[in-house]
């Protein structure tokens, strides 16, 4: 039965050195890839940097709550004379700064298309040292929270620029363990921003809180002058077109023994298969075109992948100092706790690594947020029956062990998931769509928490536990049920499970080749997907009718694929 008709305009050498280069990523060791993509691992590790700035803003402005100095200049005293910064101010300061942020990642989505990966991060980054200016003369709420807004817009370019671009120069064999680096930054920052915040504490006046503010003007100028230098990905100019830069600039990403005629020209030969496939199918790389056909389930996976640090209790940690505060710790105590948790983070992240080697994506999210929902509910439950300092340091206990299994396996496997599960045209505005809605969520977030822990409030203190908790056990269903296996798999095998409509536990088992077969003496080329369910051949016929189309290296091909659906 034939279920599907496409056109795709490619020569059978081209589709040859597609499946060569993939065959070639898949039998690479982990050594092999870092020899031969050691240029490309640096220029990743070094855009990816600019997350560390993010990480360390993300802890200031929660953090700087409890600073008596922050407390004096901003906030408001009480009956008793305890000056505090209310928990609408603290919404308004964490939300606007997100608003901001989704600004950002629109306003990215369309300068990425524009003008690559490397200007825009540029961009951002000469952006970002005006909006800090502004936090840094701030004296009243309302300055600062004008401040925290620009500096949103540039962290949210930040966001999805570095992990499309650390997705798209390094090969399948290095990609998890590149896009989650990227959660280590977030960690470094925020381990940063809690050591010079707990020195910081020790002085007198507006020092303590002006500092952190400025000390971020340090990254700025190394960063640009880096950045400039970098090559841009390769697959982002086969979109533009432009084949032979792409063989350029692949060749500045690997080294000379590599960066030969033959293998350059497979790999390149491999992304314009990949994208005319794509464009086959759909075409598109408008936003909307996220919505459509196999797309719009890569979305969903995209956008809960990430909802769920948010709405499992990720959003705790954002506010760990002041939550062991409301705790019962003091504020010496909460600092060291924080600086832990982010250590904790750090040491999660780098084990992750080794885990990614030897178990699925799928299977980490699960075990992560499992052991998750377990922490959340023994916080809650600690926290209801407990008191005294037992309670306290029980609670806090339980926030440590949250961050460490969380950045072992939810926090930097997402990355790794958001930068494989969508098409390579759309992967960009996908991974803006998803985190727009993971910042939506924080919205909520950052309204909700402050509101729980703060005594004028619901000073719910550990017992928020209990409230993640309700949402993470919903998310862990939604796990189990779509999200889908994308260990090992390249993007044009990708495409392929996720045309055939391939059930979510089925990506793992599914067998996609990609060959020749032999009918009457003609040879035509086949590509063949085997799940647990139901056996698929997707035949590449010359099709007499179809006009050949012209590509850079003059070598296009009109060939027409269909697609034959057997039950088992």
């Amino acid at each position: 039965m034939v279920l599907t008709r496409r056109h795709v305009d490619v020569d059978r050498s081209v589709r040859q050195d597609a499946v060569d280069a993939i065959q070639s990523e898949k039998a690479a060791s982990f050594r092999d890839n870092v020899k031969t993509y050691k240029k490309a691992v640096f220029w990743s590790l070094l855009l990816s940097t600019c997350i560390v700035m993010e990480g360390f803003q993300l802890i200031i402005l929660n953090s700087l709550y409890v600073l008596p100095a922050f407390q004096k200049q901003f906030g408001t005293a009480n009956d008793k004379g305890v000056y505090s910064v209310s928990s609408k101010w603290q919404s308004i300061l964490a939300n606007i700064a997100l608003i901001g942020q989704i600004l950002g990642l629109i306003f990215s989505g369309y300068m990425v298309e524009k003008i690559g990966y490397k200007y825009t991060l540029v961009l951002g980054l000469v952006g970002l040292g005006g909006a800090i200016t502004a936090s840094f003369v701030a004296t009243k709420l309302w300055t600062l929270a004008v401040g925290q807004f620009l500096c949103g817009i540039p962290w949210g370019m930040f966001q999805t620029t570095t992990t499309t671009y650390a997705s798209e120069v390094t090969p399948l064999g290095l990609r998890p363990f590149l896009t989650t680096y990227v959660n280590l930054c977030w960690c470094l920052g925020q381990m940063i921003s809690s050591l010079m915040l707990k020195r910081a504490s020790n002085l007198e006046g507006d020092l303590s809180y002006k500092i952190p503010f400025g000390s971020q003007w340090i990254w700025i100028l190394p960063l640009i002058v880096g950045i400039l230098f970098a090559p841009e990905s390769p697959w982002w100019l086969i979109r533009q077109g432009r084949t032979e830069d792409a063989k350029r600039h692949l060749m500045r990403l690997t080294t000379r023994h590599y960066a030969d005629h033959t293998n350059t020209k497979a790999s390149v030969n491999m992304m314009f298969y990949t994208n005319e496939l794509e464009k086959s199918r759909s075409g598109g790389i408008d936003y909307l075109d996220c919505f459509r056909g196999t797309d719009l389930r890569r979305t969903e996976i995209s956008c809960n992948v990430w909802a769920i640090q948010i709405v499992s209790g990720g959003s705790l940690m954002g506010f760990s100092a002041y939550f062991f505060i409301r705790a019962g710790l003091s504020a010496s105590d909460a600092f060291n706790f924080q600086v832990a948790q982010f250590a904790l983070g750090m040491l999660g992240t780098i084990i992750s690594w080794s885990l990614l080697s030897h178990f699925g994506r799928r299977t980490l999210y699960l075990f992560g947020q499992a052991v998750g929902l377990l922490c959340l509910v023994v916080m809650g439950i600690v926290s209801s029956f407990l008191s005294g300092d037992t309670a306290s340091w029980t609670a806090g206990g339980m926030l440590l062990a949250f961050t460490f299994f969380y950045d072992a396996t939810v926090g930097p496997v997402c990355y790794s998931i958001v930068a494989e599960i969508s098409s390579t045209r759309l992967r960009n505005k996908t991974i803006v769509l998803a985190r727009i809605w993971y910042n939506i969520l924080g919205l909520v977030a950052g309204t909700l928490t402050p509101i729980m822990l703060n005594p004028d409030a619901a000073d719910l203190g550990g017992k928020s536990g209990f409230v993640y908790a309700g949402t993470a056990l919903i998310m862990l269903v939604w796990t189990w049920y779509r999200l889908p296996e994308t260990k090992g798999r390249s993007f044009t095998e990708l495409d392929m499970l996720f045309d055939e409509k391939t059930n979510a536990r089925d990506f793992k088992s599914a067998s996609v080749h990609i060959g020749t077969s032999s009918n009457g003496g003609t040879q035509r080329d086949n590509i063949s997907l085997t799940t647990r369910t139901h056996r698929s051949v997707i035949h590449a016929v010359p099709d007499e009718e179809t006009q050949p189309l012209k590509a850079e290296d003059g070598i296009t091909k009109a060939i027409t694929f269909t697609t034959e659906r057997m039950d088992r």
